[in-house]
């Protein structure tokens, strides 16, 4: 059915800015026309919808005590935050990307719930996207190697009582699967869920977690059949110190499999050197950086204008840690611009630049169709701005975007539409009861938190003991 929105405002890219009193046409989730001509009706700033390109899709970390603390030991941690039940946990995270204003969000599966197989948990996330609306990345993370720490994990574990050390080797000690039972398993995975709205992709979870076979592995996959592969590199100083230490050529070598390359994505890269970016951005690979994640986990602030100086395509993420836990995609975006956008007069990039490269970066990360740009042709996948609390003030005319990157946040945000339908209204999601799911998911934890009782208690000692072996083991220089 076709369907039409007048905007008093509308951002048609950074070349071709913004034009007012517009009306856009949409038909079969695709943009049929762009007009002059809106007539009388509420004031709004149409935009091109946000991308959250790199996530996780699971519960707020705080919640569980996890605060304040290095990856390393937060991990370990949100073990406390397992999913539950793998619908609720993930139409939860969806849905709060989806009021923010995100049509694609990517769902780097790290923490299965154990539940139910694999195959079957796939299935509860793009169920739970397709009752959301919202366009799904979907990659189950893997890991082969350094389940607790980055090397041998016995000095953590052997002051242990027995007991304890069988809590810890229950909860993260796996036995490591095959990289050809990985592939088979993504297979199966892409073969019951991959659509449209979802793109299946490869998730190794970061090199020091994952052994040469499988790496190559992926990589072999990717370059045969073209899935995109989605993993974090880099994200720590005791990642880099692993790397020095262990891999001193990774990033190269990662290029020299094939496994660097334009279906790629790298999430975080804070410890990437210059030379190292440099090899990123000539293989065509983005880098989703996510700021707020980065300074709640202390891992340090990204050198994205380096990598955007050197040519990399950046994207914009949440990783499940925005500055207030709320997923707010707006405020992440506005954070990246602050952090990384210049110096003094020297700039960056332009808001709208910046706007325009991390949403079609993003898109291009999750699979999703089209640049995002509001244009014929291209999706239907846009947000409605209340331009009257936008420009609350209306004393001389002001650039919207400029005002969007100065104090723009979900609040603002009036509709979401994605492939043509509106899946948010006035801050409610129309395909899921975002509160009533909340409040059973709340339910549902504060009765299962008795099981990890045991793990609670033995939290402090072995938190001091992680902390001690990162710190002898890896060197940070």
């Amino acid at each position: 059915m076709a369907t039409e929105i007048s905007a008093s405002c509308l951002f048609r890219g950074p070349d071709l800015g913004v034009g007012d009193n517009v009306v856009l046409r949409h038909d079969g989730g695709i943009i049929t026309e762009i007009a002059e001509g809106a007539g009388p009706g509420p004031r709004s700033f149409v935009i091109p919808a946000f991308v959250n390109a790199h996530d996780h899709a699971r519960a707020t970390a705080s919640s569980f005590g996890a605060v304040g603390m290095p990856l390393e030991s937060w991990i370990l941690r949100t073990a406390l935050g397992t999913p539950v039940d793998p619908y609720l946990s993930a139409a939860s995270a969806l849905a709060r990307s989806a009021r923010s204003g995100c049509a694609a969000m990517m769902v780097h599966y790290t923490r299965p719930s154990g539940t139910m197989p694999l195959v079957d948990e796939a299935k509860a996330i793009a169920k739970a996207a397709s009752d959301v609306g919202i366009r799904i990345a979907f990659a189950m993370a893997v890991r082969d190697q350094n389940p607790i720490v980055y090397g041998d994990a016995e000095p953590v574990l052997s002051g242990l009582s027995r007991d304890d050390r069988e809590t810890i080797e229950r909860l993260f000690v796996r036995a490591p699967m095959p990289p050809k039972a990985y592939i088979e398993l993504t297979d199966a995975i892409a073969g019951a869920i991959a659509n449209p709205m979802v793109d299946v992709q490869l998730g190794p979870a970061g090199v020091q977690w994952c052994s040469k076979p499988l790496l190559e592995a992926v990589a072999e996959n990717s370059a045969r059949t073209g899935r995109r592969i989605h993993m974090h590199l880099l994200e720590t100083v005791y990642q880099r110190a692993w790397a020095d230490q262990n891999f001193p050529d990774m990033v190269r070598w990662l290029r020299d499999i094939g496994f660097l390359s334009e279906r790629l994505t790298l999430a975080h890269c804070i410890h990437a050197r210059p030379d190292e970016l440099e090899v990123i951005a000539g293989s065509g690979t983005r880098i989703v950086t996510n700021f707020s994640s980065n300074m709640h986990l202390r891992s340090g602030l990204a050198p994205i204008a380096a990598a955007h100086k050197c040519g990399c395509a950046i994207a914009v993420g949440v990783d499940g840690l925005a500055l207030d836990e709320d997923d707010d995609i707006l405020r992440e975006m506005r954070l990246v611009q602050m952090a990384h956008g210049g110096l003094g007069f020297k700039q960056t990039w332009t808001p709208a630049e910046m706007f325009s490269l991390a949403i079609r970066n993003g898109r291009r990360a999750t699979g999703a169709p089209g640049s995002g740009e509001l244009g014929t042709g291209n999706p239907a996948d846009y947000v409605v701005i209340d331009l009257d609390r936008l420009d609350r003030d209306r004393i001389m005319p002001v650039d919207p975007m400029a005002l969007l990157f100065a104090r723009g946040n979900a609040s603002l945000v009036k509709e979401v539409v994605v492939a043509g339908r509106t899946i948010v209204r006035d801050g409610v999601c129309s395909g899921v009861d975002l509160p009533a799911i909340e409040q059973e998911l709340r339910a549902l934890y504060r009765t299962g938190a008795g099981k990890l009782a045991n793990f609670q208690r033995m939290w402090p000692p072995l938190s001091d003991r992680l902390s001690g072996w990162f710190e002898q083991q890896l060197t940070c220089q």
